[in-house]
């Protein structure tokens, strides 16, 4: 099995996860980690053996030749205005990406991207890192005809990720669910939020409408008191309930083959656990190995922030509502 080298572009959190989780994949050498920060990735790099760089450039300089004779892969995990600018050169460099969710700081830029992946015979993963909750690939499998969805996602205040609101933070791993579950885009979007602790979207509901008569309600906050990811589904004649954290998903069903009134059945579905990040990585690494298509690729995931710019749109203009209101009673 040919080796796949690996490059991490950022380490903070979610970088050093990335790091953390490469470097323990079969098959996968950890060639490089790339922070502005240079003392923080060395830190970094003497941990887990790889070398350290400054910037892309700065790696391109040292090897003296093209990143791809170098690099086979790149994990891009710096801040979300800065994805496009180096996806964009490892994309060109003919390196496979995977960018951490949001893909963009827009849809319009997501679908440039994947747009060029297209383009260059490049593989674009974005990391919508539930979609590799073996909990959800339970549910997945569960699916019949969607009717109705109900999504908390609460989580503490943390100074993370406070460069974009709680919709692009939180709720977009919902988001690129239910799209994915219902297979369309919805018709109808309705929503509210407000700024709590930071100057972005701290909390928000949203009720999105479908073609097919299927309605979801989604919550995020990122000020709560607790910590909460769970998603209810209802379909046909039962309802799923899933937890996120624990990794487990239980069916709900009227029962009919007893005499006698019908009763509500339990039985929860079979869910093997691991941890998503490997789950992701694992798959990522794959699709470069195999050229497949990633499971959540550049077109999906613009398709679930060109959803959530809507759900900005709509909050902003109920805000504007709320201040009128609030100006006609002074």
């Amino acid at each position: 099995m040919k080796t796949i080298r690996a490059a991490v572009i950022g380490s903070g959190s979610f970088g050093r996860n990335h790091v953390r989780v490469a470097s323990q994949i079969a098959g996968v050498e950890l060639a490089a980690i790339v922070d502005a920060d240079l003392e923080k990735a060395q830190a970094l790099a003497r941990e887990y053996g790889s070398v350290a760089f400054a910037s892309i450039d700065q790696l391109a300089d040292a090897r003296g030749h093209m990143l791809s004779e170098y690099l086979d892969t790149a994990i891009v995990a710096t801040p979300t205005v800065t994805h496009e600018s180096i996806a964009t050169r490892l994309l060109e460099s003919g390196i496979d990406v995977l960018v951490e969710k949001p893909i963009a700081e827009s849809s319009a830029a997501g679908e440039r991207l994947a747009r060029l992946a297209q383009e260059r015979g490049r593989i674009l993963q974005a990391g919508h890192l539930e979609r590799f909750n073996p909990a959800v690939t339970a549910l997945e499998k569960a699916l019949t005809i969607p009717l109705f969805f109900e999504v908390h996602r609460l989580s503490v205040f943390t100074p993370r990720s406070l460069d974009v609101d709680v919709v692009l933070d939180l709720m977009i791993h919902d988001l690129d669910i239910v799209l994915s579950f219902t297979g369309a885009v919805p018709v109808e979007i309705r929503a509210a939020g407000i700024s709590v602790l930071s100057s972005k979207v701290d909390i928000a509901n949203v009720r999105l409408s479908f073609a097919s008569g299927c309605i979801a309600n989604l919550t995020a906050s990122r000020i709560s008191v607790e910590q909460v990811r769970k998603l209810r589904l209802f379909q046909p004649g039962e309802y799923i309930s899933l937890d996120y954290q624990r990794q487990d998903a239980a069916r709900f069903a009227v029962g009919k083959e007893k005499p006698g009134p019908p009763q509500i059945g339990f039985e929860p579905l079979p869910v093997v656990r691991g941890e998503p990040l490997q789950l992701e990585l694992e798959a990522f690494f794959l699709a470069a190995r195999e050229r497949s298509r990633p499971r959540v690729d550049g077109w999906q995931a613009s398709q679930a922030l060109r959803v959530a710019e809507s759900i900005l749109a709509k909050i902003d203009a109920h805000a504007d509502l709320v201040a009128q209101t609030i100006r006609s009673h002074a």
